[in-house]
């Protein structure tokens, strides 16, 4: 299930650690019975910690938290909201560039893949890494979350002046465990279809990360995909 991952040390060093103990080894389990069962998991194993390997450690700026990968056919692939070039987009995601078009008149480019995101030092963190083909949420009570939640409190301990972009209640409910006097908080609704028509459009969080970033001497991201 864990392929040799090219990421920066200080991931490794935190990864390997968590790979160690009991509760990976039963999440190991489930997705390996599950495959041995012919049940499909999206994303495929060798991108379930896509998100690290693009985003380097030492110049991580932004955390992007979602709840679980996408669970259609071709769109996962391990970023968070993100999908595969040749897949349409899905809501969310679409809601996303509306946003990022009214806030910043940045278009879409044609096709849905945040990688450019990610290797601009943005961690876009699933906070559950698997999930059963068609069957949304099914992988989010195998343990995944205290792999994530041990990623995100190392970043609040080992880190100063992330921005941490929380989206929806499951995102805003991480709050707990990061430290608010050493990082930044945008919190909003979810872009969702359900909420976005409300109040997600609006909300302004592109030029406001890019503003927080240049106050505090960082490269602004540019948000063309």
């Amino acid at each position: 299930m864990i392929k040799k991952l090219d990421i920066s040390q200080e991931w490794e060093n935190v990864l390997q650690e968590e790979f160690q103990k009991d509760y990976f080894k039963k999440i190991k389990k489930i997705i390996t019975d599950d495959i041995e069962k012919w049940i499909m998991i999206y994303p495929h194993p060798k991108n379930f910690f896509r998100a690290f390997e693009l985003c380097d450690w030492d110049n991580l700026k932004v955390v992007i938290i979602w709840q679980d990968p996408y669970h259609w056919p071709n769109q996962a692939h391990g970023l968070c909201f993100s999908v595969q070039r040749w897949v349409q987009n899905p809501p969310s995601l679409r809601n996303m560039f509306k946003e990022l078009k009214t806030d910043l008149n940045i278009e879409n480019n044609e096709h849905w893949n945040l990688e450019k995101w990610a290797q601009q030092w943005i961690l876009m963190l699933n906070a559950t890494l698997s999930v059963r083909a068609w069957e949304a949420n099914s992988h989010s009570n195998i343990w995944w979350q205290n792999f994530t939640d041990e990623i995100i409190k190392y970043i609040s301990d080992k880190k100063s002046w992330i921005i941490f972009v929380l989206w929806g209640n499951y995102a805003r409910s991480k709050k707990k465990i990061i430290n608010l006097e050493k990082h930044f908080i945008l919190e909003w609704v979810h872009p969702s279809p359900l909420s976005a028509s409300r109040w997600f459009f609006w909300c302004k969080h592109f030029s406001k990360i890019n503003d927080i970033l240049e106050q505090n001497n960082k490269e602004k991201i540019d948000w063309k995909n």
